[in-house]
């Protein structure tokens, strides 16, 4: 939301400047983006008028023109403007005046000689001063612009726009009228509100107005204008009232409905009357109709879009753009007048839709006041009377009473106000506070019940009230007091793993915890094979963040990818958060991944560098699990899932059920993201290690160590994780640590078989293990291992 500080001022005589001003609008809640000055810097421009005009008598293109600059001396100008013309009124820089060079910085005008005729000044245009892009002529002035005046001061050019970042609940401050409310109400300065009269009719002609979806429009109101004159122009006041609120001038007409629109807040739209076939209907699209915006744009449309229709069919979407058959032109000369109110959720996202965004959707579908349609309508009328000319018909209100919104009182206790604020605010100055505001009070015992204005969806309960007088009474008054009170601290399970452990554990393993968005491009997911369960959303903030994440690994992989592109060699992330499957409920689930590429260790001098691996990240998993304890049931399956490499994939198997997989990113899928290196990842649930066994001391053997190599030939298919239950099973408490330490298979093992090298720890916490002992523990392996698995022991 762009205005003009001056602009403002008419409606609440502030004293401050734009500066201070901003800083009041910020710290109440309305954010300031920019304070900018409405024209670049320049002096020594004044108010010129061409007397005469001949032509150059070396330049085709160039005219010798006589400038009355209120001096009493005519000058002469050579100017090779096509407007230029005697009569003519524009902005004259005299000799010696500074303009804005930009990047070169002060341009001053000079005595000139073009083409050998002498040059004293320069006839400006907008784009000269910096108010505009137009260059295609001189900037043309009213006729009753005092010559010699100077041209900031009759412009008032030392004015300041500032820009307003508002959150979607202030829709109230999308016009002047709403933001001059606050204003005076935050600077305690009374206001001057416009006063509008109602327009007398000249004529007695209108059309039909029907609401055919009353709950969608209950209130549309019309008007009638005939004999409009279509060649005239906006008045200056008006287009540099738009030009500091970012909208460009088209023409008179569109221009009232976009002055109309700043100022009071409500959207307006003009049809060519002379194009409409009937009356007008309110009604949804239907399927097979199509409609040609005001900016080419062709649109189908559907029983979800609310439209304007004649006999003809639709004819504007309603609350985002007219329609290009019957908007005005410039031989317009009779036209019907739209202000209306639609209800915010039919409008909602509809121009997004499209591939839209107008200022009048942008309004719509946060709520316009209600109560604001007739006022507008008066206004607008007025305005196009003064500057067109023309007779005006009766106002047309076609309205659902049952349909519009009130707004409901909302009772406010003092005491509760200051216990919240930990203010001591006395009565009067509340009741002030809310008066400027524009709500009607009634006292009550203990407070007031307050009804907010039409204008203020944002207040429906006693807290909304509060955080209204908080931020004008201005949150730097409040008093500065630490929380009192008595905090119950809860109860930590020591066989609960918190999520901080979690955590900690993979920052300790070299990871770093990223955040990634929830929402997440379904085409990402579809390149993963995760799109089953994707809960779409109705109302995305962009189109590649569509659905709801079914795993962490997309928003892991998308970070992943943007750190190489800013030539991060060596990547490791990780992130715990929620995922969302749509089944017959949706369930939400915490999980924990993390992906990692690159080196497997830092650049150092003390070990060669190699690429992480699968084992690298199984290991980092594994570290993980430890969270639970030695006695959790834990091993690792292979299994095939379609975004993980074949051969390189295994599901993790926590206390007998499936809880994450692990293993390295499928090629396909890398390629699909554009991942140029090999990428592995793990993700798991995170209820699989939130619990765990509560330590607990076991006595520590004083006794010697006892180590013991066997080599064993296996068939391939078994895996190290059955000899290590097999082993542990059958040797017993002696049994302290279990480590492989050879893998071969190839020349000189048989086809279907490999080695495998292990090492049994063993010790006794009571005497000295004896070769006897240790030797039938070393029998009963190499049997159970031999009986279960088919595992030979190696000479």
């Amino acid at each position: 939301m762009k205005f003009s500080v001056d602009w403002l001022k008419q409606w609440v005589p502030v004293t401050q400047g734009a500066g201070e001003l901003a800083g009041a609008l910020t710290a109440a809640g309305l954010e300031v983006d920019t304070v900018t000055p409405v024209a670049s810097a320049f002096a020594g421009v004044v108010v010129g008028q061409i007397t005469a005009c001949e032509p150059h008598p070396d330049a085709d293109k160039l005219q010798l023109c006589r400038v009355d600059d209120g001096s009493g001396e005519t000058l002469q100008v050579v100017c090779g403007a096509p407007n230029a013309r005697p009569g003519l009124k524009m902005p004259f820089a005299r000799v010696g005046a500074e303009l804005d060079g930009g990047d070169q910085g002060v341009f001053r005008i000079g005595k000139a000689r073009l083409r050998g005729v002498e040059s004293f000044g320069m006839c400006c245009s907008a784009r000269e001063l910096g108010l505009s892009e137009d260059h295609d002529g001189l900037m043309e002035l009213p006729a009753d612009a005092p010559v010699g005046e100077d041209f900031r001061a009759f412009l008032d050019l030392d004015d300041r726009v500032i820009d307003l970042e508002l959150t979607p609940n202030r829709a109230d401050c999308l016009g002047i009228k709403g933001l001059a409310r606050d204003v005076a109400a935050i600077t305690g300065v009374a206001g001057t509100p416009l006063t509008i009269e109602p327009v007398t009719p000249a004529l007695d002609e209108g059309v039909d107005i029907e609401l055919l979806d009353p709950a969608d429009c209950p209130r549309y109101v019309g008007r009638v204008l005939k004999g409009i004159d279509p060649t005239a122009p906006s008045p200056l006041w008006m287009r540099e009232a738009l030009r500091r609120s970012g909208i460009r001038s088209i023409s008179a007409v569109v221009d009232a409905t976009n002055y109309v629109l700043m100022e009071l807040g409500q959207p307006m739209h003009a049809f060519d009357l002379d194009t409409l076939q009937g009356g007008v209907s309110v009604r949804r699209g239907r399927a097979g109709e199509s409609l040609t915006l005001l900016d080419g744009k062709v649109v189908e449309l559907d029983d979800s879009l609310l439209a304007i229709c004649d006999a003809s069919g639709p004819v504007a979407l309603a609350g985002i753009m007219g329609g290009l058959d019957s908007g005005v032109t410039d031989v317009t000369s009779n036209v019907l007048l739209e202000s209306a109110w639609f209800r915010p959720a039919t409008i909602m996202g509809k121009a997004r839709d499209l591939g839209l965004h107008t200022d009048a959707s942008h309004r719509f579908e946060r709520g316009v006041d209600p109560a604001g349609q007739v006022e507008a309508m008066e206004r607008i009328t007025a305005l196009l009377l003064e500057i067109c000319g023309g007779e005006a018909g009766p106002l047309l209100v076609a309205e659902s009473p049952e349909h519009l919104p009130g707004r409901r009182p909302v009772r406010l206790r003092l005491d509760r106000l200051n216990r919240v604020l930990g203010s001591d605010l006395d009565a009067a100055t509340v009741e002030g506070i809310l008066r400027r505001l524009g709500m009607k009070l009634e006292t009550v015992d203990g407070g007031w019940v307050a009804t907010p204005p039409s204008s203020r969806f944002d207040i429906e309960i006693e807290e909304d009230l509060v955080e209204e007088v908080a931020r004008i009474h201005g949150y730097d008054q409040l008093p500065a007091a630490l929380p009192s009170g008595e905090l119950t601290l809860p109860a930590l399970s020591e066989s609960t793993v918190p999520g901080a452990a979690v955590r900690d554990a993979l920052c300790a393993a070299d990871y770093f915890e990223a955040i990634t968005y929830a929402f997440v491009d379904r085409g990402v997911l579809e390149s993963l094979h995760l799109e089953a369960g994707a809960l779409p959303l109705a109302n995305p903030i962009s189109s590649d963040m569509d659905v709801m994440r079914t795993a962490l690994l997309p928003g892991l992989l998308k970070a992943l990818g943007r750190n190489l592109r800013y030539q991060a060699g060596r990547v490791r992330l990780f992130e715990t958060g929620k995922v969302f499957l749509q089944g017959d409920a949706l369930v939400e689930v915490e999980r924990v991944a993390a992906v990692a590429c690159g080196p497997a260790l830092p650049e150092q001098w003390g070990a060669s560098t190699r690429e992480v691996d699968f084992f690298d990240v199984k290991g980092d998993l594994e570290r993980l699990l430890g969270l639970r304890g030695e006695s959790a049931d834990i091993r690792f399956e292979a299994c095939e899932r379609p975004f993980l490499h074949p051969g390189q994939a295994a599901d993790v198997v926590v206390d007998g059920a499936v809880t994450g997989w692990v293993g390295a990113l499928h090629p396909a899928c890398q390629k699909a993201l554009g991942l140029k290196t090999r990428v592995f990842a793990f993700e798991l649930d995170l209820a699989s290690i939130s619990n765990r066994e509560i330590p607990h001391a076991n006595n520590i053997s004083s006794f010697p160590l006892v180590r013991r190599d066997l080599a064993f030939l296996v068939p391939e298919g078994v895996s190290f994780a059955e000899i290590d239950a097999v082993t542990r099973e059958v040797a017993g408490t002696l049994l302290t640590d279990l480590i492989i330490f050879d893998q071969f298979s190839g020349q000189g093992v048989e086809k279907g078989y490999k080695s495998l090298a292990i090492g049994l720890i063993l010790q006794d916490v009571s005497s000295t293990l004896t070769d006897e002992v240790v030797e039938s523990v070393i029998d009963r392996v190499v049997k159970g291992l031999d009986s279960r698995l088919e595992a030979q022991l190696r000479g």
